[in-house]
């Protein structure tokens, strides 16, 4: 019987201007096939970043990318490789997990002031995995926790999901945040 293989994610979306750090745990299964963050269509990353700065679902992926790097938001993953059966959080093997090299991260991404987690998972790997081999000024960037944007929380309205997404972000994107109604399917 052969041994599971580890998922190995992607590089970050960032430019060196990135003030903001959307962090995920893991692509799931249909990001790792198709090789985008966030693909599964049940996921609604896309949907909330689509009415905050017109990175909309419908947009190519490399437009929704650019989107995401005017206003100042870089996407990663606090891991770099885990075993995970599926795509479920909650299924990734722990003793498994290789963090993703944050120190050399941030010190390619100065203008990095805060770091938002999209989902309990990412920021308690974040914790666990990543903030005590941090140097000291990368560890005091500040932190949010973000509703999760996975299925698991399908039962939260969208507009519910984006409302809270634009408060927690607001600090450091602020004038980024487009301001017109959008529609959110």
């Amino acid at each position: 019987m052969s041994k599971p293989v580890a998922d190995v994610g992607f590089a970050p979306i960032a430019t060196p201007a990135a003030r903001v750090l959307i962090l995920g745990s893991l692509p799931g299964v249909e990001s790792l096939q198709r090789r985008e963050y966030y693909a599964s269509r049940s996921n609604a990353f896309w949907s909330v970043m689509g009415v905050l700065v017109g990175a909309a679902p419908d947009l190519p992926y490399e437009r929704r990318c650019r989107c995401l790097a005017e206003a100042g938001i870089a996407v990663w993953d606090v891991c770099h490789s885990a075993k995970r059966p599926g795509s479920l959080d909650g299924s990734i093997d722990h003793p498994s997990v290789v963090p993703n090299d944050f120190t050399a991260f941030f010190s390619a991404h100065p203008h990095i002031q805060a770091i938002g987690f999209n989902g309990n998972k990412a920021a308690d790997l974040y914790r666990r995995k990543v903030l005590a081999g941090l140097p000291p000024a990368f560890a005091s960037v500040q932190c949010v926790t973000l509703l999760s944007t996975s299925s698991a929380y399908a039962h939260v309205r969208p507009d519910e999901k984006v409302s809270r997404w634009r408060s927690a972000l607001a600090p450091w994107i602020g004038g980024q945040i487009i301001r017109h109604s959008a529609s959110f399917l």
